[in-house]
């Protein structure tokens, strides 16, 4: 069972449920967790952090 299996099983409970307009919520909490996990512990931190 691959991410790309668990990607298409949250697809279509979206689709079943009628929850689509929660793909776009979803899709920009991932970005912002990857951002902020992916800049931690560089020196870009405290810039990235006065942005928000």
């Amino acid at each position: 069972m691959g991410k790309l299996s668990i990607l298409g099983e949250f697809w279509q409970f979206l689709k079943v449920r009628k929850k689509i307009w929660l793909a776009p919520i979803v899709f920009v909490l991932v970005l912002l967790g990857l951002l902020i996990v992916a800049t931690g512990n560089s020196a870009l931190a405290p810039f990235i952090y006065a942005l928000f």
